[in-house]
């Protein structure tokens, strides 16, 4: 059966929570392999809306399990608010969700680096939503981390949580000018977290793997999107993880030789949210348009987001460093009503054309984009679940699509809700 890994194709906010919603319905185990509650993913359902940053959204449909590997950074009081919140709206958790042993756990004290850090940088701020997430991943890599599977250990959680504070509190100190931060305050916070998380913690690798061997269908979720990868995005313009495909494996403890198909999610155009390169950013009325029709703020802050044209260099960049095997379009929808369509095909910068994505953050920020225009469509699309009954101009749209990239569509979002959507194929 296959086992598909679903990844943003852009700068995140694609609209992988509602794709990730509508697949899980034919799917046994819906995982998410990395990121932390900095991600939002929403879900419509009858009007009723939903937003996720831990849980899979997966978690909806009955009868599912949902996963939360150990590449994932987890602030316990975010998902047992989260896990409140969806028992408050009648949605059962208990037996559906399990929570990896070695996923690393957000501390206070990573929420009060990563807020004093990004205020020092100044005019050079990356834009981080001060969550705590990228000083958890620097502690994990430098081998102080403290993992789930610690808050269930108390004298081990204490050790860690002692030492780790010695180096700590001298940077919030001396450097930072704040105020330390008291184990045993830190240690009964925690405690009482572990008390009411550890029904769900679980050996997920091994439960994993077994499913796949049971030939169980499997959806791999991804946080924020290619070009937000630590790795192979706009570097340092990034999160802090493997957002890519590449970071469902490690991220979940799954041999690449298990996974079937890779899907992409790319909006019909190109937001981002935060500090960085935008090459297609759309500075004038028709950006602010695009942001109030498309609703493109961020589900975890609230932050208005950027918008621009779509980008194929940024899509062809995504499909090769993924393995895109198909393709999903959301919100075609928001762009109803215009006249001139524009694509991204290439960057210009000091005359040289590039046609593939720049490594160099330089030539990112300062090229020029190169457009090829389409004709739009004024007739509305808004709820639209058959390919055939599109405007000509909109099925022209997506075949330029699927022509530069050289991946077929395979899904097309014309609206919030769930039922909303083209499928041209069925991913399992």
């Amino acid at each position: 059966m296959p086992n598909v890994i679903i990844v943003g194709a852009q700068w995140g906010d694609e609209g992988k929570g509602k794709i990730v919603d509508y697949l899980s319905e034919k799917a046994d185990v819906i995982a998410r392999y990395q990121g932390g509650h900095n991600a939002g993913h929403t879900v419509v359902i009858n009007d009723e809306k939903f937003i996720f940053h831990l849980i899979p959204s997966g978690i909806l449909r009955e009868g599912k399990i949902c996963l939360i590997g150990n590449g994932v950074v987890i602030d316990p009081a975010a998902l047992i608010e989260e896990i409140n919140g969806l028992k408050e709206r009648g949605v059962e958790v208990r037996g559906k969700l399990l929570l990896s042993k070695n996923a690393h756990l957000i501390m206070p004290y990573h929420r009060a680096i990563d807020m004093e850090s990004e205020r020092f940088r100044g005019t050079k701020m990356i834009g981080t939503t001060g969550r705590g997430i990228g000083p958890a991943y620097v502690h994990k890599i430098a081998r102080m981390g403290i993992r789930v599977i610690d808050m269930v250990q108390p004298p081990v959680f204490m050790e860690k949580l002692k030492t780790n504070l010695y180096d700590i509190n001298f940077l919030l100190e001396n450097l930072y000018k704040v105020p330390r931060f008291d184990a045993g305050g830190i240690y009964r916070e925690y405690m009482s977290y572990a008390e009411k998380l550890s029904e769900y913690i679980a050996d997920t690798d091994i439960i994993l793997n077994r499913m796949i061997s049971e030939n169980k269908n499997i959806l791999f979720e991804g946080a924020q999107g290619t070009l937000l990868d630590i790795d192979h995005g706009t570097y340092p313009y990034v999160t802090s993880s493997n957002a890519i495909a590449g970071g469902a494996c490690t991220g979940l403890g799954v041999g690449p030789t298990k996974i079937s198909k890779v899907l992409g999610v790319a909006k019909a155009y190109t937001t981002r949210v935060g500090s960085g390169p935008f090459p297609t950013e759309i500075n004038d009325p028709l950006g602010d348009m695009l942001r109030e029709k498309g609703g493109e703020y961020g589900a975890t802050t609230g932050r208005p987001r950027r918008c621009g044209w779509l980008d194929m260099v940024v899509l062809k960049h995504s499909a090769r460093i993924n393995g895109f095997t198909e393709i999903a379009v959301t919100k075609l929808d928001v762009l109803d009503g215009l006249d001139v369509i524009k694509i991204c095909t290439s960057y210009k910068y000091k005359g040289r054309i590039y046609e593939e994505f720049p490594k160099e953050i330089d030539v990112i920020e300062g090229c020029d984009s190169l457009y090829e225009e389409m004709e739009g469509w004024s007739a509305s699309t808004t709820g639209i679940r058959d390919f055939n009954k599109l405007p000509e101009t909109a099925k022209a749209y997506i075949k330029k699509i699927e022509e530069i990239l050289g991946v077929e569509v395979q899904l097309i979002s014309t609206g919030q809700r769930r039922d909303e959507l083209i499928q041209l194929k069925d991913i399992f």
